[in-house]
């Protein structure tokens, strides 16, 4: 059976559609909004960005799982421990969106981008194996999103 794969463009569509639906819904905070908890999630977040933007410097990024023609495997700095920061730090700060009002389908909508996120991370993982030859090595020594949980 051939597995039917969506386009990236169709990936990062949906990636940002329900993105915005968790921003443009997440303000005010919903009565017993956990505010402090999300709080820290946004610090962690920006923290994991900034960590990431630094390691892997302009031009090295794609928005499409895809990689550009001059791209450099990055181990280093945050990479160490995280293959995808990028997507740790958007699934970061949207689940803090999420407790500002978690409603059960505004959770769903998280799930969903959650989902969309490892579809590019997977799709980009095949590109990497094919490319660099000490990524499976790299791969089998990281976490995907979260060191020591996933």
């Amino acid at each position: 059976m051939r597995r039917i794969e969506l386009p990236s463009s169709w990936l990062v569509g949906l990636q940002f559609a329900l993105i915005g639906a968790l921003l443009l819904t997440c303000w005010p905070p919903a009565a017993g909004a956990s505010l402090p908890a999300a709080i820290i999630l946004l610090l962690a977040a920006a923290a994991v960005g900034i960590a990431a933007l630094r390691a892997n410097r302009p031009g090295n990024f794609n928005i499409r799982p895809e990689l550009k023609p001059a791209a450099r495997l990055i181990t280093s700095g945050i990479y160490r421990w995280i293959r995808h920061p990028m997507y740790s730090a958007v699934v970061l700060a949207m689940l803090a969106t999420v407790l500002t009002d978690p409603r059960p389908w505004r959770i769903a909508v998280w799930l969903a981008l959650v989902a969309v996120l490892l579809a590019k991370a997977q799709r980009e993982e095949r590109y990497l194996l094919q490319r660099f030859a000490q990524y499976a090595d790299y791969r089998a020594h990281t976490w995907r999103l979260l060191p020591w949980v996933w």
